[in-house]
């Protein structure tokens, strides 16, 4: 038998209430040793999805109320199998203060229950069939959105749109490997023989399926973690301001005096579509300020790391040697830019033939004035946000869609590709329908363990040991 588990499903910090949540075969038994209805009805004979007010209490086998009261609550009564765990659980609401909270937690402990672990509740509804593994992963996610679309995605996959659009591809490649098995196993039966070409359509179209999945992976994790993004160009074009724009307060010092930032000021901002993991850089140039070149070194170096630049000129000047050895160092990287022309609000200095030459190497360009008007500010922001969309082709995600949501799944989806690849090399090099069925088997092997249908221990407790405690 399980051991019935607890702990605060809440965030540790103070609120209107917390929430501790019980589950397992004697959640209803030590909720009732802690808890006492106003009403006098024990616990335990209340149905699924009821509610009683009363008092928590320390707890024990002979707990009691009055002296021993720590607090008036609510306990919500969810019975097996028609709960979030699929098993018995109790979630007792009280007052949100960080101490009274631990104080109930305790009080349940000492009656009997363990401390959850982490993810140790959604575990138990994977391993009670409440939701599938990708599911489950979903609810990590949806936790840690971090955008409306990575909400919206996460929703999707809690929903089930992964597990649906993997199953549909298991279920083409299942019918095709029974029907392998019946005729090579019972060829004296009245099989209808599949022929080789019937196989290879199949296959190719679960193939297919499974490379769109993947061919959609890191696009998908941009919207789910972020765009890791560097700010960078010469010393005084805007970066500081752009910098304190985007994250909406004063995040970098902006000073007239070129070389003001020298150390990388980092930030994490949601522009709307996309989420961006700023980081703002020392000016490149060169320089013999020992401390400023180690800015310069460490701005560059993060060039390389990054998954986006918004690189920032200066309209009111016109183009130095330092913005050309950036422009360079930009197509030398290959890098994915937007340049940011900056300071519209002075009068232009940048020649025709300049702002040419920065529109031929970055086709993604956006005027800008950091310093102005809070309404041109939001005009600019909204622009900013569709050319990175643009430039990343997010605009095309559709967070309805089924989307590969971490590294697990995409290794098990691509695992599946490569069998389903060695499937077909099979058939067109003329081997036996025996020697396909093998193949097709450890492809089945891989989808089943990407939707945890056919998943070890290890797996899934690398899953849930990401979760906090109390989910």
């Amino acid at each position: 038998m399980k051991d019935t588990i607890a702990a605060i499903a809440t965030p540790s910090a103070v609120g209107g209430i917390s929430v501790i949540r019980i589950s397992g075969p004697e959640a209803l038994t030590i909720a009732g040793r802690v808890f006492s209805t106003f009403s006098g009805k024990p616990l335990d004979s209340l149905k699924g999805y009821t509610c009683a007010y009363g008092q928590i209490i320390s707890g024990g086998e002979t707990g009691e109320a009055g002296e021993n009261a720590i607090d008036d609550g609510v306990a919500s009564v969810f019975r097996a199998p028609r709960s979030y765990t699929g098993e018995d659980t109790i979630e007792i609401s009280c007052h949100g203060g960080l101490f009274v909270t631990r104080e109930v937690l305790r009080a349940v402990l000492r009656s009997g229950a363990r401390l959850a672990e982490p993810g140790e509740f959604t575990k138990r509804a994977f391993l009670n069939g409440k939701l599938s593994l990708t599911q489950a992963e979903a609810v990590a996610d949806l936790i840690g959105a971090v955008s409306e679309k990575s909400l919206r995605t996460a929703k999707s996959a809690l929903s089930g749109a992964l597990y649906r659009r993997i199953r549909s591809i298991t279920d083409d490649l299942l019918a095709v490997s029974a029907h392998l098995a019946a005729y090579i196993d019972y060829p004296e039966e009245d099989v209808d023989e599949l022929t080789e070409k019937d196989v290879e359509a199949i296959v190719e179209k679960s193939l297919g399926d499974l490379n769109q999945l993947l061919a959609g992976f890191d696009r998908g994790q941009l919207i789910k973690e972020g765009v890791d993004t560097v700010i960078v160009g010469k010393p005084n074009v805007g970066k500081s301001t752009l910098m304190n724009l985007l994250s909406g307060r004063a995040r970098s010092i902006v000073t007239n005096i070129p070389g003001t930032t020298r150390d990388v000021v980092e930030e994490t901002v949601n522009l709307g579509d996309v989420v961006l993991r700023l980081a703002d850089t020392a000016g490149i140039r060169d320089t013999d300020n020992p401390v400023e070149k180690i800015g310069v070194d460490i701005a560059l170096e993060r060039l390389t790391t990054a998954s986006l630049a918004l690189v920032v000129f200066d309209l009111s000047e016109p183009l130095s040697e330092d913005d050309d050895r950036i422009i360079s160092r930009l197509s030398e990287e290959t890098l994915p830019a937007v340049a940011i022309l900056n300071k519209t609000d002075l009068p232009q200095s940048l020649s025709e033939s300049d702002l040419e030459k920065i529109r031929a190497a970055f086709p993604h360009t956006l005027l800008l004035s950091a310093g102005g008007s809070d309404k041109a500010q939001q005009q600019a922001l909204s622009a900013l946000n569709s050319e990175i969309s643009s430039l990343l082709e997010l605009s095309d995600i559709h967070p309805e869609d089924a989307m590969l949501a971490n590294e697990r799944q995409r290794e098990a989806a691509a695992e599946a590709a490569s069998r389903l690849s060695e499937v077909l090399s099979t058939i067109r090099s003329g081997y036996t329908l025996d020697a396909v069925d093998v193949a097709l088997e450890s492809a089945l092997s891989a989808l089943f363990a990407l939707t945890g249908e056919k998943v070890s221990d290890t797996v899934v407790n690398e899953v849930f040991e990401k979760f906090c405690v109390g989910k």
